[in-house]
């Protein structure tokens, strides 16, 4: 393994471990200020402070854990792409989604990352909205 590989490794554990942990700010500033966020079957997003205001949306709307990370990355370092579960409660209703009743619910989520200098530049999430939506009971 490169150390190049490592690096990028190390940085998704990194993103995921501090998501886990709740701290924004920790989390934010392993982004690049450029960032660019495709949301899964929604739009895209670019910049830290468009970052911030989604994580309030879903902090507000949503507890979340990722569970089983599986990290892989490009041998140069540039890319890479984690699996993992994520383990949540649907906490309070979010724009054109079903009413939250404190619903929980287990995905299976696929990432893809786009790394430079040490930061994620790029985060592209999917997992299967509708499998998310029968879990919620809609």
């Amino acid at each position: 393994m490169t150390n190049a590989q490592n690096a990028t490794l190390q940085l998704i554990q990194s993103y995921y471990a501090t998501f886990n942990t709740g701290d924004r700010e920790a989390f934010l500033s392993l982004l690049t200020e450029d960032v660019r966020h495709d949301i899964n079957q929604g739009g895209i997003e670019s910049g830290v402070e468009a970052f911030r205001a989604f994580l309030q949306r879903m902090d507000r709307c949503y507890r979340e854990q990722v569970e089983d990370l599986v990290a892989f990355a490009s041998e140069d370092g540039t890319r890479g792409a984690a699996e993992f579960f994520i383990r949540g409660e649907y906490l309070s209703t979010d724009d054109g989604l079903p009413p939250a009743t404190g619903q929980k619910y287990y995905l299976r989520v696929g990432a893809f990352f786009e790394l430079r200098d040490g930061r994620v530049a790029r985060i592209t999430n999917y997992y299967n909205l509708q499998d998310w939506l029968a879990q919620v009971g809609a």
